[in-house]
């Protein structure tokens, strides 16, 4: 079987070749295809075609895509975590020196200066550059995931003082922290006790906005805040206060609106965190192995709606199914099997918020028979996807 996939936002053609031979990528069926994958797309508002059963983002962040729209319809939709976590952990600690020295403000100001004197011009006026070393002080960090981690550590081997902010860390994060780092258990401490602080945290109706009035109001003096995240971390009202009264004395974004540009004491990054060669052909490759992984198994990693489900294909073949997560449905699937003469090997079935995800092993040969069973599942109430996969 041939799968097709339409691509958005030049995806990496090296990474694509994840796909393997049995992908067709942006052909003829481009307007109906199997799966996207897609970095910085705004699908919000877009018709999603009936063949789709997958959306791929080559990124971490997957706020470009209507997730709800996506689940009701029966879509996975998966992102690439990790994959470009170090150009980001590179951008910010990037930042963290920029802001500390001013390399920026001092690179334009000496390229004012004219005459046979610049070196003496230069010699008089860099006492306004001089800025101070990172060693020695704070970084708060909140959100200890694959980029947030790499931070703190490396902030701490350039001799820094870390506090890390995060109440869902992982077992595996927490295990590859530095010792160092000093665990914040209320997000308030990193606010009163850090000199820079760097947000890494999705952006929700929870996170909206976690710098507001109440936050910099905690924070001391000649706070650096860095924003590579989501613009929306961050009240601009609220912030443009703090720089008027000091206490933020540099706010540094990968994420630029009108009202943060040509402003002092902010700069503007065109959304290149995670722009590198390496970052991009990372994004593109853990994409292109989702996509065949889960086209070709049903075996669902790094999905953002539905649950990770992973299960070696042993039988002929595999029904998935998307259903609605109410009870008893687990026992509903099975009677439809029995009642169609054929044995079930293996069942698993995970479920995350209003929906549910279920492999079927069927030990059955007859494909005749199985796709009987996958068009009695498209009529029950209750199931939004099926799937047939042959081993």
């Amino acid at each position: 079987m041939v799968y097709t996939v339409k691509t958005y936002n030049n995806i990496n053609k090296i990474g694509l070749r994840e796909l393997g031979n049995g992908f067709q990528i942006d052909g003829d069926h481009k307007e109906n295809p199997d799966a996207y994958i897609i970095r910085s797309e705004n699908l919000h508002g877009a018709t999603l075609p009936e063949n789709l059963v997958a959306i791929a983002r080559a990124g971490a962040g997957t706020n470009n895509i209507p997730i709800d729209v996506a689940t009701d319809q029966g879509i996975v939709v998966f992102n690439t975590p990790g994959a470009n976590a170090n150009a980001v952990k590179e951008a910010v600690l990037a930042s963290t020196l920029l802001s500390a020295r001013d390399y920026i403000g001092a690179t334009s100001w000496v390229n004012t200066l004219t005459g046979e004197d610049v070196p003496e011009q230069v010699e008089a006026g860099k006492k306004q550059f001089a800025g101070s070393e990172i060693a020695g002080k704070t970084l708060g960090v909140i959100g200890l995931g694959a980029i947030g981690a790499r931070i703190a550590n490396d902030a701490v081997r350039l001799g820094m003082n870390v506090i890390g902010y995060d109440p869902y860390v992982s077992v595996e994060t927490a295990w590859g922290l530095n010792r160092a780092i000093i665990r914040a258990t209320e997000i308030h401490d990193v606010f009163k006790n850090s000199d820079y602080i760097t947000i890494h945290v999705p952006l929700t109706e929870e996170t909206r906005n976690t710098f507001d009035r109440e936050a910099f109001d905690l924070m001391g003096k000649d706070v650096t805040v860095i924003n590579f995240a989501r613009g929306e971390l961050v009240d601009n009202t609220a912030l443009f206060d703090a720089i008027e009264t000091g206490v933020v004395k540099r706010y540094i974004t990968d994420f630029g609106t009108e009202d943060l540009l040509n402003k002092e004491k902010i700069t503007v990054l065109p959304h290149v965190g995670g722009s590198t060669e390496e970052a991009e052909l990372n994004c593109a490759i853990m994409a292109g192995q989702t996509i065949r992984r889960f086209m070709e198994t049903g075996e669902i990693i790094n999905s953002v709606n539905f649950p990770n489900v992973k299960q070696t294909l042993t039988t002929p073949f595999r029904i998935t199914l998307i259903n609605n997560n109410v009870p008893n449905i687990v026992a509903r699937i099975s009677t439809r099997v029995s009642d169609a003469g054929i044995n079930i090997s293996n069942i698993i079935n995970r479920s995350k918020n209003d929906h549910a995800y279920t492999l079927l092993d069927l030990d059955e040969s007859d494909e005749q028979k199985v796709q009987a069973l996958a068009d009695e599942f498209n009529k029950s109430e209750h199931i939004v996807k099926v799937r047939i996969i042959k081993k």
